[in-house]
């Protein structure tokens, strides 16, 4: 039992998914998402002006933070990361015109997963972090490619890190059958 989870947990560190390089952009999902939470805001200034029915100070500032968190949200999203995500069979690689292509070995971890649509936080050696959203829409052919190294890759560091399970003890099974008050008292010997 345990030489077969070594052997499997040697097989996923030996056999990581293929290289992989796919396009990230602006998502139109977390443009969406955004844009409902902005409107959510928009409508509950709206509301509490209606139910109050004075426009005072405090309404004024509402109003001027809803609309510049409306203009913020456009410009971050319409000016979001766009570039390449490239998986060569043992690093992630960030390439982007903003951003330096020859730094390698950077951390990718899985944040949301909805299966058509992934958010991504890249974390370079620096400990800064880059956060994407990939969707299968982009390019639908390599999509699975995409997907397979994102996951190989994460079982592929879990399987190095030191607190594996192939160190672990193999429980001892019990088996009951028959009369259950047997196992309250197990000095009894049936």
């Amino acid at each position: 039992m345990v030489q077969a989870r070594a052997k499997a947990l040697t097989a996923l560190t030996i056999h990581n998914a293929p290289p992989v390089v796919y396009p990230l952009g602006r998502s139109r999902f977390q443009g969406c998402l955004l844009l409902g939470l902005w409107l959510a805001g928009l409508v509950l200034v709206l509301l509490w002006f209606c139910v109050t029915r004075q426009l005072d100070g405090r309404m004024a500032v509402a109003l001027v933070a809803v609309l510049g968190a409306g203009v913020a949200t456009y410009s971050s999203w319409k000016n979001a990361a766009t570039g390449q995500l490239a998986w060569d069979g043992e690093v992630w690689c960030w390439e982007s015109p903003n951003y330096q292509t020859g730094i390698a070995e950077q951390q990718l971890s899985v944040i949301v997963d909805f299966q058509h649509l992934l958010l991504l936080r890249l974390e370079n050696q620096a400990h800064a972090s880059l956060w994407l959203w990939a969707e299968q829409r982009a390019l639908p052919e390599r999509w699975l490619d995409l997907r397979r190294a994102v996951f190989s890759s994460r079982k592929a560091s879990k399987a190095s890190q030191p607190h594996d399970v192939m160190h672990a003890e193999p429980l001892s099974a019990v088996a009951v059958s028959g009369d259950m008050s047997l196992v309250d008292a197990p000095h009894i010997k049936p």
